[in-house]
């Protein structure tokens, strides 16, 4: 994944890990929309979407990755770090909400991005590694196929016959074997075969 997102950073960006962007930033934001998702306002009456609350999650990793890079990082380092800080981790048993509240705020505080609350996160909200790895991946390479058809000059189309391209992904996602050495690959070919061809 790590590999995944440093590619996806060069391509918006090629001097991407030198140009101090606020992933961080990025990533409480994710939070926000997480928490509209789940359902906060006491005052009316709201039902939790998790399988969105699922993306969100999903969403604040991309963010999570892209912080923990530096000018000339090594993905094998980085991902040994990873392992390194969940080795001890244990859940808190918080529930969404103040999992959520608990990753934003580290984000906000210390400007930076936490594994291990993002670990509490994912526990919370029901997700799997292995989801969250279907569907990082899933996301991932929607992103690459929107800036191949025109996502950064504004000719990218969103909506497919009468449904976004989320919706779409999801469908394809449903039936890719996550296991394949060319996953990533099948969802590219299959979003391809969907796209309204020009």
């Amino acid at each position: 994944m790590l590999d995944l997102q440093n590619r996806m950073n060069a391509k918006v960006h090629p001097d991407w890990m030198s140009q101090g962007f606020a992933w961080y930033r990025a990533a409480w934001i994710e939070c926000a929309e997480l928490m509209d998702h789940f359902g906060y306002k006491w005052w009316k009456k709201q039902q939790a979407d998790i399988e969105q609350v699922q993306l969100e999650v999903v969403d604040i990793w991309h963010f999570g990755l892209s912080a923990m890079f530096t000018p000339g990082a090594d993905i094998e380092k980085l991902a040994d770090a990873i392992v390194n800080e969940l080795a001890s981790y244990q859940a808190s048993g918080k529930g969404v909400l103040a999992a959520t509240e608990a990753l934003a705020g580290h984000c906000l505080t210390e400007k930076s991005f936490s594994v291990s609350l993002f670990w509490d996160l994912m526990a919370a909200s029901g997700l799997s590694f292995d989801q969250l790895y279907k569907q990082y991946v899933g996301k991932n390479v929607l992103n690459f196929f929107r800036q191949d058809h025109g996502y950064k000059d504004g000719s990218y189309i969103k909506i497919w016959q009468g449904s976004e391209d989320n919706v779409h992904l999801v469908e394809i996602l449903a039936s890719a074997d996550m296991r394949s050495p060319q996953f990533a690959d099948d969802v590219y070919k299959s979003l391809v075969a969907r796209y309204p061809s020009a």
